[in-house]
């Protein structure tokens, strides 16, 4: 098995390399069950974005994240779905083709969301920025329910995504030419 091994917030993981395709394979990072992970890189990124009222990911990879830096910090959470719950009214949706997924996706807010991120300063995280699709996804929702997003952060910015001067990250997650 074929791993790459990465430092974050001090602590050490082997991530396993999966292809992408023919020619290019990622290390894939999972945060699912990874607690000392998911509570150090919310301490670390919490000391390096800016201040705000609520924190934002897309479900699903970005919410023990999102979760765990809200618990950390300002308390307050929300989480664009990928589908319309029988308890969301009113939403408001985009489209989103992400580099883990093979089809394109939704994300979704209901009213109740969309009334209490009106007003808030907004922070997006999610794990991994690769493409960049999935975080234009949830600003494209909070400017759509014109919400203030105030920074954009993520544990691994992958690829070329570590040229970007508009995300918060972490750790640099190279992507692997075949």
């Amino acid at each position: 098995m074929d791993t790459y091994k990465i430092n974050i917030a001090g602590v050490e993981r082997d991530l396993i390399k999966y292809p992408v395709s023919d020619k290019l394979d990622i290390a894939a990072f999972i945060m699912f069950g990874d607690v000392e992970v998911t509570e150090k890189a919310a301490e670390a990124l919490l000391k390096i974005c800016p201040e705000h009222d609520v924190v934002v990911s897309a479900e699903a990879k970005g919410i023990p994240l999102c979760y765990e830096m809200a618990r950390q910090g300002c308390r307050e959470y929300v989480i664009a779905r990928k589908s319309i719950k029988v308890y969301m009214r009113n939403c408001v949706g985009v489209s989103v083709n992400s580099i883990t997924t093979a089809e394109v996706q939704k994300l979704y807010l209901g009213d109740t969301d969309i009334a209490f991120l009106q007003g808030k300063r907004i922070l997006i995280v999610d794990d991994v920025i690769s493409t960049g699709e999935s975080l234009a996804a949830l600003e494209a929702l909070m400017n759509k329910i014109n919400a203030n997003v105030v920074g954009k952060a993520c544990v691994l910015a992958e690829g070329d995504a570590k040229n970007r001067k508009d995300i918060i990250f972490l750790e640099e997650l190279p992507v692997f030419k075949k």
